[in-house]
This record gives structure tokens, sequence and C-alpha cells, in this order.
């Protein structure tokens, strides 16, 4: 397989474990409907996902570097396929929770492996392609899952199962082809290996700073984004008047779906500049948002939504440029599992928060909540953001 066809098959699978984990969003009303879940019930589902995904990347995010992209790539797309049988026979929060942890466990192996397979692989022009991908990839297959998954749930039969059939049989078909791809890593010893599962944040040199403005701006995007995910059927229910399972995936994925254009508008920006620029927009769209909410106006709520996805992508494929121009091939992977341990984190900790205090205040009280470190999280990037540092080895190539 030519390497440009594994930089396909490595993007379209590492968008597809994030569509898979997308996909009982919509069924929530559902499961709350015909098995008593509660808001409560749901938001702990939400971050059993979310540490799941936490708890992989920092015990396995290095392990692709040692046994290679494709083998530990296959394993990711196994494991959100396991998900999906589990949660064929959903019951109660029992069965959701451990559906959503295999789940949370897949996209935490394929964050770190096929994430660095599309670096790896990744054509060398155009030069933000990469980063882009892998910012984007869960902000757009999360709702594309949350999408297909509302519109078959409403529209076709069997609307319990029918999705998670389709998309089972789709990562199985991934999962072949990653098999197939040429490996782009030397594999190491038994040793390295085994060594490498030792739980550990890796920080690149010299990307301190960097990583600390990321850190801002991951949690200004990903805490609302784990609000989306853990109340948007809730939202759809009780401030939007909607219990359709479309409208319910659609209002998550309002709100990360177009972040894939926010890359290429901003190519020709320095990266930090992309980047403070982006955060200053989502922060002005998601004030927009609050208030779109507070009047029970779902037209405003959705184009505020789909706006803020737009320039949160913008902002975090800036971050992702400025990372990684100063990191080198061998410390990717690592790089991305720090990454993404930031995004898991910084949407599971207020999830599990929120969810303990559905019944104490409303929803509008919670989401100002959100509010909150939405301006936390831009102002750390406004103080941090500046240009990247570049290196001397083939990193330089794809950086900006």
């Amino acid at each position: 397989m030519p390497r440009t066809a594994g930089f396909v098959v490595a993007s379209v699978s590492f968008v597809l474990v994030f569509v898979s984990a997308g996909s009982p969003i919509p069924l929530y009303n559902t499961y709350r409907s015909q098995n008593g879940l509660t808001n409560g019930d749901l938001a702990v589902a939400t971050a059993v996902y979310l540490f799941a995904a936490a708890v992989s990347l920092l015990v396995f995010g290095r392990l692709s570097d040692h046994l290679g992209r494709r083998a530990v790539g296959t394993g990711a797309l196994v494991s959100s396929a396991l998900g999906l049988i589990v949660l064929l026979s959903v019951d109660g929060l029992p069965h959701l929770a451990a559906g959503r942890f295999l789940q949370g466990l897949a996209t935490g192996l394929a964050s770190s492996a096929l994430g660095a397979f599309v670096i790896d692989s990744a054509p060398q022009r155009p030069r933000w392609l990469p980063a882009a991908v892998t910012s984007a990839a869960p902000m757009l297959g999360i709702p594309l899952g949350a999408l297909l998954s509302g519109a078959l749930v409403d529209h076709a039969p069997w609307p319990r199962h029918l999705t998670y059939a389709v998309l089972l049989g789709l990562l199985l078909i991934a999962a072949v082809l990653v098999a197939l791809s040429p490996e782009t890593v030397a594999r190491t010893t038994a040793r390295q290996a085994v060594a490498s599962l030792r739980p550990q944040v890796h920080v690149p040199a010299r990307a301190g700073r960097a990583l600390l403005a990321m850190s801002g701006l991951i949690l200004a995007t990903w805490s609302l984004g784990g609000f989306y995910q853990a109340f948007g059927p809730s939202i759809a229910r009780e401030q939007l008047g909607s219990n359709a399972s479309l409208t319910a995936g659609a209002v998550f994925g309002s709100f990360t779906v177009f972040s894939l254009i926010g890359g290429p508008l901003t190519a020709r920006l320095r990266p930090d500049v992309a980047m403070r620029a982006g955060a200053i927009a989502y922060a002005v769209c998601v004030a927009g948002i609050l208030v779109a909410l507070g009047a029970a106006a779902i037209v405003p709520f959705l184009a505020m939504s789909l706006v803020a996805g737009i320039a949160q992508g913008a902002a975090q494929t800036g971050g992702m440029r400025t990372l990684l121009a100063g990191t080198a091939p061998a410390g990717r992977a690592g790089l991305l599992s720090t990454v993404f341990l930031l995004n898991y984190s910084s949407a599971a900790i207020p999830s599990l928060i929120a969810g303990r205090l559905t019944g104490t205040f409303s929803m509008l009280q919670i989401a100002a909540g959100y509010g909150v470190l939405v301006v936390v999280g831009v102002t750390v990037v406004l103080a941090l953001a500046r240009a990247p540092y570049q290196t001397g080895h083939d990193s330089e190539r794809r950086s900006p």
C-alpha cells in the first residue's frame, strides 16, 4: 500500500473511532425513558468514557513507538468495536458505562497511535494538514457519529441497534486496512515496550510554554464539549423543547462538526496568531450560546455553536502547529498522548462535577459555570501564546 494511501487509511480510521464514540449520545433520551437513567447517570457514563481515555493515554500513550503504529492502531479499532457490541444490549447504567469504557479506551489508543500514524505518513504539502487532522478528528468524528445515530434512531428500523451494527462493520474493515498499511516506525525490544507502560506525561524540550497555552485552550474548548456530550439530549428536551433524537445529535454536533474548517481558514497566519484569534472568536461565540440558551432560541443557539466550532478549530490547529514544530518524530506519540490526556481530563472532571450538581442547579446555571471555564482558558491562551520554536530535525519540514 503506498504511503499516501496509508495516510488516508490512518486519517479515516482515526475519525471513525470518534464517530463510534459519538453514536450513543442521541440514544441517551431513549435510555432515560425506557431504562430509567437520570441526567446524573448520563454524566457518570460520560465521565467513565473520558476517564478511560485519559488512563489509556497515560499508560499506553507511548506503546506505538515500540510495537508500531499498525498494531496499536488496530487494537484501538478492535476496542471500539467491542464497545459497540456491549452497547447493543444496554439495559441500565452498568452496560452503558461498560460500553463507554471500552470506547474511551479505544479513543485513548487511537489518539496516540493513529494520531502519530497520521503525522508520520502525511504528505509534505499542505503543511497544516497533519495538525488539522489530529486536532479536528475528535471534533469532527464525535458529532458525525451523533448525527448519524440520531437520523437512524428517528427514521430507520431497530433504533437501539442499527447504528451500532453499521459502525461495527466499518470498524472491522478499518482494522484490516490499518493492519495492511505501511509501518512508519521500527519495533523495539519487548523490555522497552513494557517500560513504556509506566505512566508518564511527556513534554518535549522547549515546549513547556506552548503546552501551557494549549492547556488553556483545551480547558476552554473540551470542558464545554463535555457539557454538550453529557447534556446535549437534555438541552434539546428541556431548554429547546424537542425530544427528537436527531435534534439531540444536532445540538451536540453543532458545537464541533465544522471545526475542521478552522485550520485551512487560518493557514496563512502564524500559528500563535491563529491560536489567539481563534480563542477570542470562540469566547465571543460562547457568550452568544449562553444568551441563546437562556432565551430557548434553537436557531441562534445552533448558529452560534456552529461558528464556535470553526473558531475552536482555528485555535486548536494553531496550537498543534506550534507544538509539532518543535517535536522530533520519536516524540510525536508521547506529545499527542499528553495533549489528549489534557483534553479528556478537561472534559471529564467538569462533567463529573456537573453531574453531581444537576439536582441542585438548573441546566442554564450549569452552562454559566462552563462559561467561567471558557473565560479562564482563553485568558491563559492570550497571556502565553507565542511563535513556535523551530528545531533542525525533520519536524521542521512539517511545521508552518
